[in-house]
C-alpha cells in the first residue's frame, strides 16, 4: 500500500509581507514514498521556494507541511532535516573535505555517527553512486557529474528518507547530466530513497514518475509526464519547452509515421524508428 511521505496543504509564502503577490499561493500536493516527483517551472515560478520549504530552509506563512508525519515548524526543523537531504545546483559549493572520503563523512560527523558506522556508510554510499574507487581523490579533480554523485553520496550516508535535487544537473554537460540522472534512477529503482527534483528542463522531468508544474507561485498542473506533455500548447505558453523527442514524435505522427506513442526520450524514439525501418 502506498504511503504518503510528504503532505503540502494550502501553503503560501511571502519573501516580503509588503508585497501583494506571494512567492507561493495556496499550493497543495502529496508525495508518495518511493516515487520520483519532478517540480518544474520557469524562473520565478516558485519551484525553488517550494524546495526550500520542503527542506525546512523556509517556513510557510500559511498552510501546513508534514514530512514523515512531522508538521514543519521552527521547533521541528532539525528533525525534518534528518528526513530530507538536498543536493544543490553548483557541486563546487558543496565540498568541505580534502578527499571524497572526508567529504562524504562530513555530514555524519556533524550528527555524531560512531566512527566504525561512519566507515561502513561511506563505503556503502559511494558504492551506490559508483564512486567507491575515488575515495582518496581530491574533489576538485573530479568531473562535474562525478562531483554531483559525491554530493549525492554525502546525502545518502546520513540516511534520509527523501532527497531533493535543486537544479542539480543544470550546470553539467550532457555526460555529467546523464551520470547523475542514471544514478538517481538506480537509487529509486532499488527503493533506497524518495526523489524530488526541481528543474526547468522538461527532458529531465520526463524521467520522473509524476510532475507538478508551477507558474506564478501557483500549482499550474499535476500528472504523469505523458499527461503533462499532452497539454503542449498550455505548457509552452508559460515558458516551458517540451522535450525535442516529444515534439519530433508529434511531427512524425502528423506525417503519417506509424509510431506507437509520443516518445519522452530520444533513446526510445530512435529505438522505435529503427524497429520500423527494420520491419519495412
Amino acid at each position: 500500500m502506498e504511503r504518503t511521505i510528504i503532505q503540502v496543504q494550502h501553503v503560501s509564502f511571502w519573501y516580503n509581507q509588503e508585497n501583494a503577490r506571494p512567492a507561493l499561493s495556496d499550493v497543495s500536493f502529496d508525495v508518495v514514498e518511493g516515487e520520483w516527483l519532478a517540480i518544474v517551472g520557469h524562473n520565478g515560478s516558485g519551484k525553488s521556494t517550494l524546495a526550500r520549504i520542503l527542506n525546512g530552509l523556509l517556513i510557510p506563512d500559511e498552510g501546513v507541511v508534514k514530512v514523515s508525519g512531522i508538521p514543519l515548524s521552527e521547533e521541528t526543523v532539525w528533525e525534518i532535516r534528518k528526513h530530507v537531504g538536498m543536493v544543490f545546483q553548483n557541486p563546487d559549493n558543496q565540498f568541505v573535505g580534502a578527499t571524497v572520503r572526508d567529504d562524504v563523512a562530513f555530514g555524519m560527523e556533524n550528527l555524531g555517527v560512531p566512527h566504525e558506522e561512519m566507515l561502513k556508510r561511506v563505503e556503502w554510499a559511494t558504492k551506490m553512486v559508483q564512486m567507491d574507487e575515488f575515495l582518496d581523490r581530491e574533489p576538485h579533480h573530479l568531473s562535474g557529474g562525478q562531483k554531483q554523485r559525491v554530493a549525492i553520496a554525502g546525502v545518502l550516508a546520513v540516511q534520509p528518507n527523501i532527497i531533493i535535487l535543486d537544479e542539480a544537473t543544470s550546470m553539467l554537460d550532457p555526460i555529467g547530466r546523464k551520470e547523475v540522472l542514471d544514478t538517481i534512477r538506480s537509487l529509486k529503482e532499488k527503493k533506497i530513497i524518495t526523489v524530488i527534483s526541481i528543474t526547468h528542463d522538461l527532458e529531465e522531468a520526463a524521467t520522473a514518475d509524476r510532475m507538478i508544474v508551477m507558474n506564478g507561485g501557483e500549482k499550474f498542473a499535476e500528472g504523469t509526464p505523458e499527461e503533462i506533455f499532452q497539454m503542449n500548447e498550455s505548457i509552452e505558453k508559460i515558458g516551458l519547452d517540451l522535450p525535442f523527442s516529444y515534439k519530433l514524435s508529434n511531427m512524425l505522427l502528423k506525417k503519417g509515421v506509424p509510431l506507437s506513442k509520443r516518445h519522452l526520450s530520444a533513446e526510445s524514439l530512435v529505438d522505435e524508428l529503427w524497429t520500423l525501418k527494420s520491419g519495412s
